[in-house]
């Protein structure tokens, strides 16, 4: 069953019950992409490393993986 099914399906059961029909799916993809940065970057910090800019290690990656020949 897809996502969409489902979200279906409980709209359904919602209006069934007069509940509010619940969130479509992804309507909060980007909040918990912020909230995983930001823990990541909070747990660094408790473990004493520094808080580096999330963009800095993306392109530091990109920059420095290995060519294969």
């Amino acid at each position: 069953m897809t996502a969409i099914e489902q979200y279906l399906i409980d709209t359904y059961r919602a209006a069934q019950h007069r509940d509010a029909p619940p969130p479509p799916p992804g309507r909060h993809d980007a909040a918990v992409v912020r909230a995983a940065r930001t823990y990541a970057r909070f747990q660094a910090v408790v473990d004493g490393r520094a808080a580096q800019h999330p963009w800095r290690a993306a392109v530091r990656r990109l920059l420095t993986r290995p060519r294969p020949c």
